[in-house]
């Protein structure tokens, strides 16, 4: 036995006219070409991102690509910052006067000391 799909993939090739179609059969025929759109999409997609990743490669360059639903990857990285202060009782403790104030330099400036004695 023919399957409902193959004769209405027959009654459509034998004329453009759709008229003739049940509204089932018309349902069935949208939703199978809404379904061979999105995966020609799809498949056009997958050879564009392959295209872009081969191409950045020739000229040594990486490329990190989402997809839907995914949250881009932050490219930008911090850059290192030259320390401002440091402890005077421990140079290994530097800070660069962004962010928090580190618990050395809290404690030197509660016992009456100025923040600009510190300055490297």
């Amino acid at each position: 036995m023919t399957s409902p799909i193959v004769l209405l993939i027959e009654k459509v090739n034998m004329s453009q006219d759709l008229s003739h179609l049940s509204l089932e059969e018309l349902h069935a025929l949208a939703a199978r070409a809404q379904k061979a759109l999105e995966d020609k999409r799809k498949e056009s997609r997958r050879a564009v991102i392959a295209q872009i990743k081969e191409l950045a490669d020739s000229i040594g360059v990486m490329v990190t690509i989402t997809t839907d639903g995914q949250k881009p990857v932050s490219v930008r990285k911090g850059s290192k910052v030259a320390p401002k202060y440091r402890n005077p009782h421990n140079h290994d403790q530097t800070w660069t006067g962004r962010g928090v104030k580190p618990r050395w330099l809290v404690a030197l400036i509660n016992e009456g000391r100025r923040i600009e004695e510190f300055l490297i």
